[in-house]
């Protein structure tokens, strides 16, 4: 068990485990939908921080409970801020720290993942939907535009066409639209959305950490460079991977017919 204690630091949020390597971030306002507000997205930048440090978290589930993820930000305090206020805000700091993160995450989705919401889940490496889920970004609605990846990593999931669609009409897609345009990995009911989640992160908990950080820097490379580059930081990582005691416990492992006791080194 870990030694980290982990505790919620805002009131917006709720924090469990770890727990088989798995930790637990849920979104936690209810009366407001989960309305992202700048204390929760630094509570989920500063759990984030501790669990990348602790050795014992090996994988995070982020959800915002069984009936909604996050509707968007919160209105109400982006309602108080100019332009200048909006230019020095912290957020976009607090949503890169988050995409910083290198272990991975696995988002569960049930009711609305909308603007400020969309943009924080699709910080997930995999997102378990529940069939109620929605996916928008209606910032245009308000005569605004996504500001936190809405227009970018959005258009990397689902291609021009749609995002446009999403972006410029501000129309929302269905769960099963979004596992069709490849936002999602796997749609399940609602009332079994955060128990699979859980049970992906367990799974990709009890493989080798090592191997698993480096995958996940790999394939998110593939998104940001060119396909000659991120083959060479492939490679690369593979090649380094060659060199821990981990890889030499996997094929010993394999060959001699029995389950594998990673090291983390």
């Amino acid at each position: 068990m870990s030694e980290t204690t982990y505790i919620a630091p805002d009131e917006g949020l709720r924090v469990s485990g770890p727990e088989a390597g798995v930790l637990e971030i849920r979104l936690d306002r209810p009366a407001a939908r989960n309305a992202l507000s700048t204390p929760i997205l630094r509570g989920i930048a500063a759990l984030l921080d501790k669990a990348e440090r602790d050795d014992e978290v090996r994988c995070v589930v982020l959800t915002g409970g069984d009936t909604v993820f996050a509707a968007g930000a919160d209105l109400a305090e982006m309602a108080a801020k100019d332009m200048q206020a909006v230019l020095l805000e912290e957020r976009p700091r607090l949503f890169a720290a988050i995409g910083r993160f290198p272990k991975p995450i696995v988002g569960a989705v049930c009711g609305y993942a909308l603007g400020g919401g969309c943009e924080l889940v699709m910080h997930a490496d995999i997102i378990v939907a529940g069939e109620s889920a929605q996916f928008g970004q209606p910032e245009i609605n308000l005569g605004i535009i996504p500001g936190a990846g809405g227009t970018q990593r959005l258009t990397h999931a689902v291609g021009k066409s749609l995002a446009m669609k999403m972006v410029l009409a501000g129309e929302f897609i269905s769960a099963r639209e979004a596992q069709t345009a490849g936002l999602v990995a796997e749609v399940v009911a609602d009332e079994a959305c955060i128990a699979r989640a859980h049970e992906l992160a367990r799974k990709i908990a009890g493989k080798a950490p090592l191997a698993v950080r480096l995958a996940k820097d790999a394939v998110l490379q593939s998104f940001e460079t060119p396909l000659s580059a991120g083959m060479a930081m492939e490679r690369r990582n593979f090649v380094i991977l060659a060199g821990t005691d981990d890889r030499n416990e996997g094929v010993a492992a394999f060959l001699e017919k029995r389950k594998p006791v990673w090291k983390g080194r």
